[in-house]
């Protein structure tokens, strides 16, 4: 196991673990559904390329899309 691989991996999940709590609280769907994205899609993603492109997307995407 890559230890960077790891790290990202891990970084990603807590960024999603905190965008689920803030969209849970606030009921932005946006966030929720990037939060649960974030946490699941490195267990799908091998490439440490292609979770730090996943993860910046998601990462992003709320940002992008004002939803109010």
């Amino acid at each position: 196991m890559d230890p960077y691989k790891l790290f990202v991996e891990f970084l990603f999940g807590m960024m999603g673990t905190g965008y689920f709590i803030y969209g849970k609280k606030r009921g932005h769907y946006l966030f929720l559904g990037c939060g649960v994205g974030l946490g699941l899609f490195p267990y799908f993603v091998d490439s440490m390329w292609a979770i730090v492109l996943v993860g910046a997307a998601l990462t992003g995407l709320p940002f992008l899309i004002r939803m109010e």
